[in-house]
């Protein structure tokens, strides 16, 4: 496993701590109670990791899915929607 990996911006932890490298993360799943583990959020964040681990690749995809993991049940932001602006047509 390539643990020198470096997420783009660090994962920042419930605890204070963060994630700096695929292997951080890793270590921290791995510290995990095996309910928690087995948790679908987690599964869903350990495939990427693995998968950007043994090929290479662009990190964001699992960071994106420890983010997810960490904060079940959060929304993930969108865009902002504004109502739109009433215009009279003159003819």
């Amino acid at each position: 496993m390539s643990g020198s990996l470096k997420f783009d911006d660090p994962v920042a932890l419930p605890d204070g701590g963060e994630l700096r490298t695929l292997r951080d993360a890793a270590n921290c799943i791995t510290k995990l109670p095996k309910h928690e583990h087995d948790a679908p959020e987690w599964r869903a964040a350990i495939e990427p990791l693995m998968l950007v681990a043994e090929h290479g690749g662009d990190t964001m995809l699992p960071r994106i899915g420890i983010m997810r993991a960490l904060h079940p049940g959060d929304e993930v932001p969108g865009p902002h929607k504004k109502r739109a602006k009433k215009y009279r047509i003159v003819r």
